[in-house]
């Protein structure tokens, strides 16, 4: 009896799975728990390296805009606070390590953070520091043939009528308008990029290749470096009639008021408070010159400085020097003048333009006509208004000053 009791135990099966499950049952609960952590450490480990990226790209923003990135980098990750920090963030502008060490437009964060996590800390086990480190650069890229210095909400770059503006480089307007690139009624208008500091609304006027960069960074004035105008020894103005012909030297005048032929000699005109006028009927060559803008009372009076009207139906050929203080400049207006003054640089289909025009405090009117040779020309003003045909190919000689855009990148 007792040994059939013992045969019937020996091989009696009920309760192995029980027996299995329990021996399984450390193992299962080690593996959710390891997943368990392991999914909240990667979480952790996006979260501070993301916050060190939104960081970098904060305090970059502020080098581009002339602010501190220390304040703007720290602000930003108060607001953010994705994960708590075991130590004080360390911000480096610029950075002491990496590809962009020693740069004054880099900004370096590292973040570093500590959390318990469920499971370790019963087995004991410490967590690891997180740390989450990235490095924002202003860097170069793209580049520009029209700026627009607006800076507040008024439109900077404006396209209409049946304007067709074919541009071979890229528009950019530090306008902060919802709208701050105007391209209406029937004009069409390729550039890459088109790019606004506020917004830029998509239009049938943009054809292809042409992009929109809206939200971007403020472009810097390319021209600031140039000298404040300071004319002497000023002569009368400059007037040539009709049907009458003119070869005029270097020099400070008092206004032109060309009706004729003029030839420009080589070297720097200012124009001394009163207006650089050529005709409809005018022409005017010049290799090699600078046509200064200015005024010898600019700094008691700034609305005296003079502006520039030049007539569509004028012939003019005119290229900047390829030397000296003014390499590349055509048109500089004394960036001293109010925004109250009106220019108009216009020309026939014979007309020809080489440089650079440099209108940082007032409008522009830019008028092409189909035909007209704009093949490198470099346009800076507060405000630029475009009506006609213009084609710029953008391809020009080393000595014409290059407009190059900036953005912010994560760099590493």
């Amino acid at each position: 009896m007792i040994a059939s009791l013992i045969r019937r135990l020996i091989s009696d099966r009920t309760g192995n799975i029980l027996m299995l499950a329990a021996a399984s049952m450390p193992i299962l609960i080690g593996a959710a728990g390891l997943a368990t952590d392991t999914v909240q450490w990667t979480l952790w480990k996006r979260q501070v390296q993301r916050q060190a990226d939104s960081a970098a790209l904060a305090g970059a923003y502020a080098v581009a805009q002339g602010f501190s990135a220390s304040d703007s980098a720290t602000a930003d990750i108060n607001r953010m606070a994705l994960v708590g920090l075991s130590q004080s963030p360390l911000i480096e502008n610029a950075p002491t390590v990496g590809n962009f060490a020693g740069n004054a437009k880099a900004v370096r964060v590292v973040l570093q953070t500590r959390g318990e996590l469920p499971f370790s800390k019963l087995l004991g086990v410490k967590t690891p520091t997180l740390i989450g480190e990235a490095t924002a650069a202003v860097v170069s890229e793209g580049e520009y043939c029209v700026v627009s210095l607006e800076n507040t909400t008024a439109t900077g770059i404006t396209l209409q009528g049946s304007a067709s503006v074919g541009l071979g480089c890229g528009i950019i307007t530090n306008s902060r308008a919802s709208n701050a690139v105007y391209s209406g009624g029937s004009s069409n208008v390729a550039a890459t990029p088109v790019a606004a500091v506020g917004g830029l609304q998509a239009s049938a006027n943009y054809v292809s290749p042409t992009t929109l960069m809206p939200y971007s960074i403020p472009q810097s004035d390319p021209f600031a470096t140039l000298p404040v105008p300071s004319p002497t020894s000023c002569a009368g103005k400059v007037n040539v009639n009709p049907n009458s012909s003119r070869t005029i030297s270097p020099g400070c005048y008092a206004g032109f008021d060309i009706k004729g032929t003029a030839s420009l000699e080589p070297g720097i005109y200012y124009v001394d408070g009163s207006s650089f006028s050529v005709g409809s009927q005018a022409v005017l060559n010049g290799a090699g010159v600078t046509i200064i803008l200015t005024s010898s009372s600019a700094t008691t009076n700034p609305s005296s400085i003079a502006t520039v009207d030049i007539n569509g139906g004028a012939t003019l050929n005119l290229s900047a020097p390829d030397s000296g203080t003014y390499a590349g400049m055509l048109f500089y207006q004394d960036r001293r003048a109010l925004d109250s003054g009106a220019n108009k640089i216009n020309g026939n289909a014979s007309s020809a333009f080489q440089g650079a025009f440099y209108f940082p405090s007032q409008a522009v009117e830019f008028s092409g006509t189909s035909g007209m040779s704009t093949d490198c020309v470099k346009l800076v003003s507060r405000r630029v208004t475009f009506i006609g045909n213009s084609s710029i190919v953008n391809n020009c000689p080393s000595y014409i000053p290059k407009i190059t855009g900036t953005r912010i990148r994560l760099v590493g």
